[in-house]
């Protein structure tokens, strides 16, 4: 347009914005030239001021001439007064020609002239002239009708289209536009209609208004379709009514098919009757497709979808899908592709309902994984179209749930033990190598759907998804297409475990990690890495992600494994910030001191259970839960402490602090009981001191307030009074002074000095370092020497007063 348009001397233009110049053409279009820069504005600005002789200072090159008030009332009469039409008279065609065509910009012109046609009654005598210039050859004259019709259509009246669309006149209407004046011969709209579309009963049609009705809707649609011009952005809106025509159309047909008793019943019989031939079922079921998407149209189309499947259209559709000929399984998909789309549910209860009923695995929806991975098409068009049904099917966001079961842990549970294994077939058939065994393009378009659907299901599913990834190995036969020569897979391949990480989850991460599939992954970048691509910016994205969000157990795995393929890449940020990542961890890890990661390592409760924080387990907890963990289950809020790492790690580790707990005191009881004859008075240090009682034995007893300066034990301390901990230690503490004060007691060289104190045990709470919040219990595990000698001490000791503890 810009480039057909010229300068005109009278033309006014005008610039606005500064990069804006506007001007009218024609007095119909409205044109206008937007500039991303002022510069280049302001020059063309000047070239169309230096035409018209004007200065570029301007804003604007002509006066607009505005319509007064009183030429605005002069025009009011015109619209307000009635259309008179010209006589229908051949002489003159060409002045109701102009007419009809001068009021198609003005609405109010429209509306008067669609009620003078109507009150006339001009279309009948409109088409009684087609019949006469007809007869004569009058060209001329057919061409004006032509112009006529079309612009009687376009005023979008609907008691004119019901008019010329009757019985009666729709055939005449038809002619009239096959005198196109843009084309050289006339067209032959009616000879197609009349003799090629032949009309066709699957069943015969019994109630004629039916008949009507679906013949003048398809030659409305063909109409509006075939002959009208291609509308106009102006004139779309003239043909809403014809559409509107054509849909209240397809509802009546629908409503009188579903009304009919006999006629859809003894379709469906026939449809899947054995006997019924190839091509009559083809009939059948072309038939079912056009009523489906008749269907489309109406408002309450549940009933109408319920109609057909109490009729058993889904058992008559996996006859179809067993049918060789390929237009018939098509229409068949389409079929099925209506019912799912509206109403899926139903489909998942009639699938489940047959999984119930049948022992093999030829299930409908099997059916359609199996008509997906055969599909002959080298696009796969039919096998896109499968995929997208099984998206929705498999899809839990538009799955109901009841006050028994959820429909999502029926269907979900029944698609992983029947059916994925059908899905994933030519995946697990094309990887049982390092390399793809097919690489050709069709084959690599399947797979391409196959992994879309398998990352549509990771994002979607839980464990069920999880369990078959993991004990199928399905990742690791994924990944091995990231050596296919299709860039489209490798991208598809990676995006499906890009999807996984994000998932954040360990088991994800320990399977990762246990079978080093991030290998592939790096070998992928090694060899793109002088590539420039979208594979390239994929590769670093997955690992920005890792990154980013910090995933310990991946951070770890990598810096570990991969450290020196990462040196290399130097071009960003991302592989100098994983490493950094790493070293902290690293050095969080070193810095704890060897007693604190053994406690950490083998935090135990009374009954020899290991219960995981409820917080976040610190880094060599992890690292340990990832030895161990087959990533099979679910974690378990509190474990069983496995027997192996019970024995080679917490076992010696404890035995050698409750043993040197234990001598320690006894040397320190020894030492003070000869040195204070045996007193317990002592400056206590900690909440347990020791107390005087009779016969000089040592009362435990825990203190709670020292003094007015000393703070309370903290609430979340891992060795408060109360704890297990505490109370092991007391025991332990007790037996300790007792063995200890009977022995002194029966020796004649245990001897004191008065007035001298015994030292304090101390216990301090921060010795023994555990995770905040958590409960780490200490067990003495004593050596059977220990526990002979103690015995024979009590044997030999005169009986004492029980020790007091008080908790």
């Amino acid at each position: 347009m810009l480039l057909e348009s010229k300068i005109q001397p009278d033309t006014a233009y005008q610039k606005q914005q500064e990069t804006l110049i506007v001007w009218s053409e024609n007095d119909n279009y409205d044109l206008a030239l937007s500039f991303q820069e002022k510069a280049g504005c302001d020059e063309i600005w000047e070239i169309i001021c230096q035409i018209q002789g004007k200065d570029p200072s301007v804003d604007i090159t002509q006066d607009i001439v505005e319509e007064s008030e009183e030429e605005r009332f002069d025009d009011m009469p015109e619209i307000a007064s009635p259309i008179e039409l010209p006589a229908c008279e051949l002489s003159k065609l060409e002045e109701i020609a102009e007419l009809f065509s001068s009021v198609l910009p003005s609405p109010f012109r429209r509306e008067k002239l669609a009620n003078a046609i109507e009150n006339e009654n001009y279309i009948s005598k409109l088409l009684d002239l087609f019949h006469m210039c007809e007869d004569l050859e009058n060209t001329d004259c057919l061409q004006y009708l032509y112009e006529i019709v079309k612009n009687t259509i376009l005023l979008n009246r609907t008691s004119l289209l019901e008019q010329m669309f009757s019985e009666e006149h729709i055939d005449d209407v038809i002619g009239c536009l096959e005198f196109d004046p843009s084309s050289a011969a006339p067209q032959k709209h009616r000879e197609y209609l009349n003799s090629q579309a032949n009309f066709r009963e699957v069943l015969p049609i019994t109630n004629q208004d039916l008949l009507n009705k679906i013949h003048q809707t398809y030659k409305v649609q063909y109409i509006q379709d075939v002959i009208l011009p291609t509308p106009s952005v102006f004139e779309e809106n003239m043909l809403s009514t014809v559409s509107s025509f054509i849909f209240f159309n397809k509802v009546d047909i629908v409503n009188m098919i579903q009304e009919d008793e006999k006629f859809l019943p003894e379709l469906f019989t026939q449809l899947k009757d054995e006997s019924t031939k190839d091509i009559r079922r083809r009939e059948l079921v072309l038939f079912i497709k056009e009523y489906c998407s008749f269907a489309q149209s109406c408002q309450n189309r549940e009933n109408f979808f319920q109609t057909l499947s109490n009729l058993g259209i889904l058992q008559a559709l996996e006859v179809v899908f067993a049918m060789d000929d390929v237009n018939t399984r098509q229409a068949a998909i389409d079929i099925f592709a209506c019912i799912v789309e509206f109403n899926p549910s139903m489909v998942r209860e009639f699938i489940v309902q047959e999984g119930q009923s049948q022992e093999d695995d030829n299930f409908l929806i099997n059916l359609i994984i199996e008509q997906m991975i055969c599909d002959t098409d080298p696009d796969l068009g039919c096998a896109v179209q499968l995929m997208n049904i099984l998206r929705i099917l498999i899809d839990p966001e538009n799955m109901l749930a009841t006050v028994a079961k959820t429909e999502k842990t029926i269907f979900l549970g029944f698609f992983y033990r029947h059916c994925m294994h059908s899905l994933t077939a030519p995946l697990l058939a094309n990887t049982t190598e390092d390399k793809p065994s097919k690489d050709d393009y069709q084959t690599a378009q399947l797979l391409s759907l196959i992994i879309e659907l398998l990352t549509f299901c990771v994002e979607h599913h839980t464990y069920h998804v999880k369990n078959y990834i993991i004990n199928k190995d399905i990742l690791k036969r994924v990944l091995v297409l990231l050596k296919s020569s299709h860039q489209f897979l490798v991208l598809g391949a990676l995006r499906f475990m890009r999807r996984i990480i994000g998932m954040r989850d360990d088991f994800y991460n320990r399977y990762i990690i246990k079978g080093n599939l991030f290998q592939p992954v790096v070998s992928a970048l090694k060899s793109n890495a002088t590539k420039y691509n979208l594979l390239n910016s994929a590769l670093l994205e997955f690992f920005e992600f890792i990154r980013i969000e910090d995933i310990k157990l991946v951070v770890c795995h990598l810096g570990d494994t991969f450290d020196n393929e990462f040196d290399k890449v130097d071009y960003v940020n991302t592989f100098r910030g994983l490493k950094q990542k790493y070293e902290q961890h690293l050095d969080r890890l070193n810095s704890k001191s060897p007693a604190e990661n053994s406690l950490r390592q083998g935090s135990i409760l009374h009954q020899g259970r290991y219960r995981r924080d409820a917080r976040a387990m610190d880094e060599d907890e992890e690292s340990w839960f990832d030895q161990e963990d087959d990533g099979d289950d679910p974690d378990p809020v509190v474990r069983s402490v496995d027997t192996n790492f019970r024995n080679t790690r917490v076992d010696p580790e404890l035995d050698a602090i409750g043993r040197f707990i234990g001598m320690e005191e006894n040397d320190v009881l020894h030492k003070d009981n000869k040195a204070s004859n045996g007193r317990a008075d002592s400056l206590v240090k900690s909440p347990l001191s020791n107390s005087p009682t009779k016969n000089n034995q040592a009362v435990m007893s825990p203190v709670r307030n020292m003094n007015a300066s000393s703070p309370p034990p903290r609430p979340d301390s891992p060795m408060r009074p109360g704890t297990p901990a505490v109370e092991s230690l007391t025991l332990l503490s007790k037996s300790k002074l007792q063995e200890t004060n009977t022995s002194a007691n029966n020796s004649s060289t245990s001897q004191t000095k008065e007035g001298e104190p015994i030292n304090p045990v101390e216990t301090k709470t921060n010795s023994l370092p555990s995770k905040q919040g958590s409960i780490v219990g200490l067990v003495d595990y004593p050596d059977e020497d220990s526990e002979d000698e103690e015995e024979e001490e009590d044997e030999n000791s005169p009986p004492s007063k029980k020790a007091r503890l008080s908790l």
